[in-house]
């Protein structure tokens, strides 16, 4: 369940328990669950500042693609732990945005992974010929309002 940090504001805390389709052999948390996580996270954290991605679609034929992401794994997960994931803008200019996501143990507050999404701005109101576009000022004054 999401909730807004109260130390840090403009950062989404999203809890997330591991569960047994989480694992992979190892016992341990599948990577690509991860990324999963951080997707799910990044749409949240759109809508928790004021941008819902599927009506930015709808409405005005733009999205925010994905050009990169990636993760560097610090520490195992398991089954049955209980995990924030800690979203948040780490820069944007232009055409991209770089969201952060720190997920860590709930109890201790340690770092597990640390973890990025880079997306740019497209226009598909054409879905044949997506085009990079410098994000609008209207979403510029948004993203600057939640750094």
């Amino acid at each position: 369940m999401p909730s807004l940090n109260e130390d840090v504001l403009k950062v989404l805390r999203t809890i997330k328990k591991v569960m047994w389709g989480d694992l992979d052999s190892l016992q341990i948390v599948f990577y690509p669950r991860y990324y999963e996580w951080m997707d799910g996270c990044g749409h949240l954290f759109f809508e928790y500042i004021g941008i819902n991605l599927g009506r930015l679609w709808k409405d005005r034929g733009l999205i925010f693609g994905l050009v990169e992401t990636g993760c560097r794994y610090l520490r195992p997960a398991r089954y049955y732990d209980i995990l924030e994931i800690d979203t948040y803008i780490k820069e944007f200019e232009g055409k991209t945005v770089r969201l952060s996501h720190d997920i860590k143990y709930r109890d201790s507050g340690e770092i597990i992974v640390e973890g990025f999404e880079n997306r740019i701005c497209l226009d598909v109101s054409d879905i044949s010929r997506p085009k990079a576009i410098d994000i609008p000022p209207d979403l510029r004054d948004v993203l600057t309002e939640a750094c």
